[in-house]
């Protein structure tokens, strides 16, 4: 046998191995339900018309055969828009053209639109990505009558692949037909990646002028370690408010809720957040700012729950608490030490009590800490203190607290007045299973 027919034949040998084993482990995964047992008991919220914005979605075939893949938001004249998007250095053409867009502060006064696909992230698509990007915001400001400068795309799913883009043109006039005030759902379905249930929220807020209302949706469930936002989230309120002041709170409440997020400390390249304010409701004035940014901050921080509650193969919803930190700086580097150590998630899906996992994440996160000083407890149970077990810990009482779907782990470093939070799920088979399959 030559040489070149028997490497053909290795390898074919080897595919058929691997084909075996990935079926093999396929079957071995314990079953899950098609929507994360953490999702929210009621599904998706009501959420009400907003002033202002119409919402559409459509299924255009990026990738996904049977659902709809892009959404529009049409924003009316008098808009503002404000934002935030990963500072990945490996970030994508639409999430490069948002930031063009919004540092350049384009007059509201024409309104806006949001457009958005799921498949196919253009993301590390070179040259072909801008030109993408360019086709799709010229062929939406011409449907909508829009300028240019106020048209933000999105896209989110597989790296590398040259977005169809041709094929959500083909689909803006059934996008723009559509355009309705109570298109929540759709809009909201048609984000989703590996998502598995759609993520809304809304709130209300009280202002001197009239009541004020937030609303918007989000998708993410795996490349979750949100830097500046996450994954892709579009929130929406009929308040009128100065785009430097919203795109303020905006930065605020983002480091208080998505970005103290993490499902698996992957970053992605497409992170985007954008909201928009219509103009259409009560204007928020300087007294109104504390009661406005408290009802903006609900909804961020739901909808950034939500993500955590979809995390890829997610059975448990872990609360990671830091206290007693040299600076909240500290706090911060031990709370993500702890909910990004694969062994720390990996006991949570076991219902493993493994406190001494807990203290490695404290000792490798860079932080100050004194082994002596360190506290940690599971819910209100104190687990460990002083440099060893606490003397009325029981083993059992830590395996029965780690049986619950949702779980708290505090930990206090004894050494100042530093705090921080931050929420993970835990890692399961089938993280691993969605993933070795995602492009197939």
């Amino acid at each position: 046998m030559s040489m070149p027919k028997m490497r053909r034949d290795m390898n074919a040998i080897a595919r058929e191995r691997l084909a075996a084993r990935r079926a093999a482990e396929r079957a071995a995964t314990p079953a899950v339900p098609l929507v994360s047992p953490l999702a929210p008991a009621g599904g998706f919220p009501s959420l009400p018309p907003i002033a202002g914005l119409d919402l559409s979605s459509v299924a255009a075939g990026i990738k996904y055969r049977g659902r709809p893949d892009v959404m529009l938001a049409r924003l009316a004249p008098g808009s503002v828009v404000a934002g935030v998007t990963t500072r990945s250095t490996t970030r994508s053409a639409p999430v490069l053209d948002c930031e063009a867009k919004l540092a350049a502060g384009a007059d509201p006064e024409a309104g806006a639109a949001f457009l958005v696909n799921a498949g196919n992230s253009n993301a590390f698509t070179g040259g072909r990505g801008v030109e993408s990007v360019e086709a799709v915001t010229a062929a939406a400001a011409a449907a909508l009558d829009l300028p240019q400068s106020r048209i933000f795309t999105s896209s989110t799913g597989v790296i590398g692949q040259p977005l169809p883009h041709e094929r959500i043109i083909d689909a803006l006039g059934t996008l723009a037909a559509g355009l309705a005030p109570g298109g929540w759902p759709g809009a909201a379905r048609a984000i989703m990646t590996t998502d598995t249930f759609p993520k809304g929220a809304v709130e209300t807020a009280e202002l001197a002028g009239g009541t004020v209302t937030v609303a918007g949706f989000a998708k993410g469930s795996g490349m979750i370690a949100p830097d500046m936002g996450t994954m892709l989230v579009y929130i929406f309120t009929d308040a009128k408010i100065a785009q430097p002041a919203l795109a303020s709170m905006l930065r605020r409440l983002t480091d208080r809720s998505f970005n103290s997020i993490t499902v698996d400390s992957d970053t992605s390249t497409s992170d985007t957040l954008l909201v928009g304010a219509t103009g259409r409701g009560a204007e928020v004035t300087q007294a109104d700012e504390a009661a406005f940014e408290a009802a903006l901050g609900a909804v961020m921080t739901d909808l950034a729950l939500q993500v955590v509650r979809d995390g890829e193969g997610a059975t448990k919803l872990l609360e990671v608490r830091v206290t007693g930190a040299d600076s909240d700086a500290d706090a911060r580097k031990v709370a993500l030490a702890i909910a990004n150590s694969p062994l720390v998630k990996t006991a949570v899906a076991g219902e493993d009590p493994n406190w001494g996992r807990i203290v490695m994440a404290v000792g490798k996160s860079g932080a100050k800490a004194d082994r002596d000083l360190l506290s940690i407890r599971f819910g209100d149970i104190l687990v460990a203190e002083k440099g060893w077990v606490a003397p009325d810990y029981t083993e059992e009482a830590g395996a029965a607290y780690m049986k619950q779907a949702e779980l708290v782990v505090t930990t206090d470093l004894g050494l100042g007045n530093g705090a921080s939070t931050v929420w993970t799920c835990d890692l399961t088979h089938r993280y691993i299973s969605i993933n070795a399959d995602y492009r197939s």
